[in-house]
């Protein structure tokens, strides 16, 4: 039986969310776990109604009729009927797509396709593009024309596979992403991740990947970024699309078995509280995590001060830790020794037991764990 008394999984992290499109949903998913969101859209998306681009894309098939259409998003497929409809080639667009072998990558878009009174042929269980491509190469698409519905994903590779099988691929881009038109909030984002204050980075589209990493290199700090994204924060991606433009630069990725919100948080849920070791000292089971601890299964906020002392103690637990070493890990401290010692009243006050941090006169302080052969510091 779990215990009610328990802090949340994700109660003491910071989780930071760069989503256009349905940002608040996820975050009221972290937050009913406990997590501190951070919300920095690092993308805007721009409908294409009455852009000539998706006009065009539209005419070309109604012309031209499709062998086979690959559909992508609910949303993406509901936006590309309503803006025939507006341009009065609704009735003629439904006509084409229901002569046409029709896939749907998974069960949201499978549901708009009924909605509109269409039927699919087949949708991949995995609710993977790579599924989809396997299966139109398996069939042969030489002299085949197959329209593909895009969402912003970038689907280069997808395309270029089945062109050079000999298919005629046509793009329908139903949305368009651009940057944000107040890009404050992720400079301000990309700031806390540098300086750790971030536990878990979490995305749902590529593009939006590809935009952070790309204003953080307008600031001449991409490199810097990665650097935290490979070592030290969580990253985690709704699918291996969205990981491409991350795997590719060598960040490690998590991702849920189903390319959905609720698998995500959830995967989250479980991975950070995982990464965090369990130290017994005093007596007293010690958890230390992002923005606070957790002592004998209570959440224990600590101020930012605090954090940087109890880290820098469980970097060597049981060991003595010189004020000086302590002085160099506090935010801000200047050369104050005084510092230290207010820093580590407040600390024991936050914790809430005094004895987990002893005081080793005229030396420093130790975390009160007994040390290990293993844990000689260097």
């Amino acid at each position: 039986m779990e215990d009610a008394t328990a802090p949340q999984p994700l109660a003491g992290f910071t989780v930071g969310l760069t989503a256009a499109r349905r940002a608040e949903e996820l975050g009221a998913l972290l937050e009913r776990r406990g997590a501190v969101v951070v919300q920095a859209p690092s993308l805007r998306i721009v409908p294409l109604a009455d852009d000539g681009e998706l006009r065009d894309a539209t005419r070309r098939l109604l012309d031209d009729p499709p062998h086979t259409v690959v559909t992508t998003t609910a949303v993406g497929f509901r936006g590309w009927l309503e803006a025939a409809d507006g341009w009065d080639l609704g009735d003629a667009l439904r006509d084409r797509l229901a002569h046409a072998e029709l896939l749907t990558r998974g069960p949201k878009v499978r549901g708009a396709v009924r909605a509109a009174g269409l039927r699919e042929v087949w949708s991949p269980a995995s609710e993977s593009m790579a599924e989809v491509q396997d299966r139109l190469l398996a069939e042969g698409v030489r002299g085949r024309r197959i329209a593909v519905q895009l969402h912003g994903e970038p689907l280069a590779g997808f395309g270029r596979a089945l062109r050079e099988a000999g298919a005629d691929v046509v793009g329908v881009p139903v949305y368009r992403w651009l940057p944000p038109e107040d890009i404050g909030p992720v400079d301000r984002l990309t700031d806390a991740l540098l300086a750790r204050h971030v536990d878990a980075l979490a995305f749902t589209s590529a593009p939006a990947v590809a935009s952070l990493l790309e204003r953080a290199g307008e600031r001449g700090v991409r490199d810097a970024l990665l650097t935290a994204l490979r070592r030290d924060v969580l990253v985690a991606c709704v699918g291996p699309v969205t990981a491409g433009p991350l795997t590719e630069r060598g960040v490690p990725t998590l991702q849920p078995e189903r390319f959905r919100l609720a698998p995500l948080v959830q995967l989250l849920a479980s991975a950070l509280p995982a990464r965090v070791p369990a130290l017994t000292a005093a007596g007293h089971r010690l958890e230390i995590r992002g923005h606070a601890a957790v002592v004998d299964g209570e959440l224990r906020p600590v101020p930012p001060a605090g954090m940087a002392l109890l880290r820098e103690l469980a970097r060597r637990p049981g060991w003595v830790v010189s004020r000086g070493d302590l002085l160099r890990a506090l935010p801000g401290a200047g050369r104050d020794p005084h510092a230290v010692e207010t820093a580590v009243a407040r600390l024991r006050a936050a914790l809430g037991r005094p004895e987990l941090i002893l005081t080793v006169v005229k030396r420093g302080y130790r975390l009160d764990v007994e040390p290990g052969p293993a844990r000689v510091p260097k």
